[in-house]
């Protein structure tokens, strides 16, 4: 009877959350529909349900996960694979236990009057692009291109671009970088018609690389009760993300409740989670192989520019979901 008293005891105490377990979650970047599939599972109750108490810290423009992460900051960040496997040749030993993004947002976007209709129309250009690991991918490209970063007449200038979408309002640059669920509209939004623009989308281009991964550091994974925990923080996640594909409208408004600055619309939260659902489609959560490795040689190909310098081992790991979905 003690047993079954203590059993009933330990459950109740799970179904309240007094036993949870604590996860702290780094998200890239503000509190927004990138993000859904957390928010969603927090406010459904997924997390919950595996005894779980997650903390979803917001990320900003002077936040860059993988220095939480390094510093204890977080359990689990959402980072780009291009800044974590850059990291992790640099000696921070990042590992993406999940991959909820199966495609990738990112493009150039370009007022069809500075006289950009093709990459060949790069050189000689000003192009904005974002850093804090955000810009190794444009990097890459570039230097697939043969193009040289260095302002000189046979390459582009490079624009240290803002997170705002001004340098091509005030055609301080040809063209910048732009998330198709999220600064593109911004442009939009701002009076330009997609006539007056040309968009190079970076899957199109064949120079697509993995966003929004989950990573832990390497050494926890050594621990077999934080792996568990991290299985369950997956399984719930992606639950999280699959109801917020399926329910996108309702999915927007919980980001706008969990949205503390209260700096995000209705309308651009939606259409924004309209636009994520489009990149998370095709994921159950799992690293496919083949997108690590396309990630991992477009990053080594960049001659001059090229992100990382030899192939990563250890850079992933299918223990997580391969628990987390069976």
């Amino acid at each position: 009877m003690r047993k079954l008293l203590t059993g009933t005891f330990m459950a109740a105490l799970m179904a309240t959350g007094a036993w949870a377990e604590d996860v702290n979650l780094q998200l890239k970047w503000v509190t927004q529909a990138q993000f859904a599939g957390y928010y969603v599972a927090k406010d459904k109750g997924f997390y919950e349900e595996e005894g779980l108490n997650v903390t979803i810290l917001p990320g900003g423009p002077d936040v860059a996960p993988t220095q939480v992460i390094a510093g204890g900051g977080a359990d689990v960040v959402v980072d780009w694979m291009p800044s974590a496997l850059a990291a992790r040749e640099k000696g921070l030993a990042l590992v993406n236990i999940a991959q909820p993004f199966k495609s990738s947002g990112m493009q150039l976007t370009c007022l069809k009057e500075s006289g950009v209709a093709t990459p060949a129309d790069f050189k000689g250009k000003t192009l904005g692009v974002w850093f804090g690991g955000n810009e190794y991918p444009f990097l890459n490209w570039m230097g697939k291109l043969g193009l040289p970063t260095d302002g000189s007449p046979d390459g582009v200038t490079v624009l240290k671009q803002g997170f705002n979408v001004d340098p091509l309002l005030q055609k301080q640059a040809a063209c910048i970088s732009t998330m198709t669920y999220n600064e593109y509209w911004q442009v939009i939004d701002a009076g330009i018609t997609p006539e007056q623009l040309v968009n190079f989308n970076y899957t199109v281009e064949g120079v697509a690389t993995l966003e929004d991964g989950l990573y832990v550091m390497q050494d926890k994974l050594a621990d077999p009760a934080f792996v568990e925990t991290m299985v369950k923080f997956v399984r719930a996640s992606m639950k999280g993300w699959k109801w917020a594909e399926e329910n996108p409208d309702e999915a927007a408004m919980i980001v706008l409740e969990n949205d503390e600055t209260g700096a995000q619309t209705e309308s651009h939260q939606k259409r924004m989670m309209g636009e994520v659902a489009k990149l998370t489609a095709g994921s159950n959560g799992a690293l496919d192989d083949a997108d690590y490795q396309r990630t991992v040689d477009a990053l080594l190909s960049g001659g001059s520019d090229a992100v990382i310098t030899k192939a990563p081992e250890g850079a992933f790991t299918h223990e997580i979901t391969d628990k987390a979905l069976n």
